[in-house]
C-alpha cells in the first residue's frame, strides 16, 4: 500500500503558489499556468482519511480528462494538456467560490435530507410521496459553499449566494446554463454505459479575460453518484438499494462503523486489504463510466515520474 501520493512538495519552473484541496493540489506557476495534482487520498464526509488509495488519483484524472474532452463542445474548460497520469495542465483561474451540484434523483445527502423531513433544500423544494432513489421531475440545482480542506460543504441557496454577492447574478446564470448543459450531456454519455448519472457537482472558474470556464473534476465517481440502468425500475418498485458506482460504498462503510464525519466520532481503521478492495472498485467505476480498460501506471516512484514529466512538458512550451 506504500505506492500512493498523498502529499506533494513540488518546485516546478516558475512556480508562485501553491493550494491544497481535500484531493487535488494546485501549483500556480508565471504565465497564469496551473498544475494540477490528483492525488490517491480519499476524502468522504468532508474528512480526509488517513491512508492513499491506489491508482485513485490516476483514475479520477483520466475520467475528468475525457469527460472535458466530451464536453468541451457545449462548455470551455480550463484544460491545456496531461502530460502524466496524475496531472492535468491548464490556464490559471480565479475559482467561484460555490460548487454547482445537480441533482436528477433523490439520493444521498437530498434523500438524508428528505428522511428527517425537509422538503427544501438549498431553497428549491423537492416533491412530497418521493422514495428514496426516485427521479425527481426535472434535475435540480442545490449550490453548496466551497470549504476549505478539514471544513465542511455547506449547503446554500440560489438567493443567499447573489445576496451575499458570492457570484454576481450575471455569472450565476451562466453557471446554471453550463451545469444543466453539462448534467443533460453526462446523462447521455452514461446511457450508452448502460448507467444512470444521478448527481455530479461542477466546480467554475474565470480566467484572466473575463472567460467563465470549467475546472476541476467532471463526472468522476468522487463527483458524481451513477446507477446501473439495468434493474433500476424492478429494485425501485421492490423498495430494494440501487446498484451505485460512486464512493458511495466507502460513506455506507463508514457510517456501519459508526462514522459520519460529526465531531467526537472516531475514525475507523482502513485495513490494507480493505483499501486493496476500494482501489479494485475505483478500477471497476473507471472502466463502467469510460468503457475502456485501466491501464495502471508504474507507481515505483510517482513523486518521481510526476516531475519528470512534467517539468518536460515545461520545456516544450
Amino acid at each position: 500500500m506504500g505506492n500512493t501520493i498523498t502529499d506533494t512538495n513540488f518546485n516546478f519552473p516558475g512556480q508562485q503558489s501553491v493550494y491544497k484541496g481535500k484531493v487535488r493540489e494546485v501549483y500556480r506557476l508565471e504565465n497564469d499556468i496551473m498544475v494540477m495534482i490528483a492525488t490517491d487520498r480519499l476524502s468522504a464526509f468532508d474528512v480526509v482519511m488517513p491512508k492513499g488509495i491506489p491508482y485513485k488519483g490516476q483514475i479520477l484524472n483520466q475520467i475528468a480528462t475525457k469527460m472535458m474532452a466530451d464536453t468541451a463542445d457545449i462548455v470551455p474548460n480550463w484544460l491545456m494538456a496531461t502530460p502524466d497520469p496524475n496531472v492535468a495542465v491548464g490556464h490559471a483561474c480565479e475559482p467561484f467560490k460555490v460548487e454547482m451540484v445537480i441533482r436528477g434523483y433523490l439520493s444521498g445527502h437530498a434523500a438524508r435530507e428528505y428522511k428527517a423531513g425537509k422538503r427544501m433544500l438549498c431553497g428549491v423544494p423537492m416533491p412530497d410521496g418521493m422514495k428514496e432513489n426516485d427521479k425527481f421531475p426535472e434535475p435540480i440545482i442545490t449550490p453548496a459553499t466551497k470549504a476549505e480542506m478539514g471544513d465542511h460543504d455547506e449547503d446554500i441557496s440560489k438567493e443567499d449566494i447573489l445576496k451575499r454577492g458570492i457570484v454576481s447574478e450575471a455569472d450565476y446564470a451562466v453557471l446554471e446554463k453550463y451545469t444543466k448543459a453539462l448534467f443533460q450531456r453526462g446523462t447521455e454519455i452514461a446511457v450508452v454505459r448502460g448507467l444512470i448519472l444521478v448527481d455530479t457537482k461542477y466546480e467554475f472558474g474565470k480566467t484572466k479575460d473575463g472567460k467563465i470556464v470549467l475546472i476541476d473534476e467532471i463526472h468522476t465517481p468522487d463527483s458524481s453518484r451513477y446507477f446501473y440502468a439495468e434493474g433500476y425500475q424492478d429494485r425501485q418498485n421492490r423498495g430494494e438499494a440501487q446498484k451505485q458506482l460512486s464512493k458511495e460504498f466507502v460513506r455506507q462503510w463508514l457510517i456501519g462503523n459508526g462514522f459520519q464525519g460529526l465531531e467526537g466520532q472516531t475514525l475507523p481503521e482502513m485495513t490494507d486489504a480493505y483499501i486493496e478492495t476500494v482501489s479494485e472498485r475505483y478500477i471497476e467505476l473507471y472502466e463502467n463510466i469510460t468503457g475502456e480498460s485501466f491501464e495502471k501506471a508504474n507507481i515505483s516512484n510517482i513523486q518521481e515520474r510526476i516531475e519528470n514529466n512534467v517539468v518536460n512538458y515545461l520545456k516544450t512550451r
